[in-house]
């Protein structure tokens, strides 16, 4: 196995970033396996969709309606709202699994690899790229 990590900044809002070029990076002049990709933080996760049609921004917009930014959380410290953060991997894993087909992956025509962060109080981050021969 050939493993990797990935170096990110976030910013200070919540954020779907984009990172299905950095992975194909990593994986190009492979042959067949399996990527695994996994964000060993306990406030971010890994999501497989659609990007730049407004499909991004509607996850954020239901996460927040599921997660609301607010006093509501037990876990509190940071900025209001940051236990949420702690909940979100739970509905979006900090990992997922793709397979790679000649040096590509094998994504649908839409389909993004994607960090979902909604902790701003830590944008830096690392993403842990792991490929695996077939």
């Amino acid at each position: 196995m050939r493993s990797e990590i990935l170096e990110v900044r976030t910013g200070s809002s919540d954020v779907v970033l984009d990172l299905t070029r950095e992975c194909q990076a990593f994986v190009g002049g492979e042959r067949d396996g399996l990527l695994h990709v996994f964000v060993p933080h306990a406030t971010a996760g890994i999501a497989i969709l659609e990007t730049g049609a407004g499909s991004d921004d509607d996850l954020l917009a239901a996460l927040e309606d599921l997660l609301p930014a607010d006093g509501r959380w037990r876990h509190q410290h940071g900025t209001p709202g940051h236990g949420r953060s702690h909940v979100m991997p739970a509905l979006v894993p900090p990992y997922a699994t793709v397979p790679v087909l000649g040096g590509r992956l094998a994504l649908g025509t839409w389909q993004s690899i994607c960090l979902v962060d909604l902790n701003v109080d830590n944008p830096d981050r690392q993403v842990r790229l792991s490929f695996l021969a077939g």
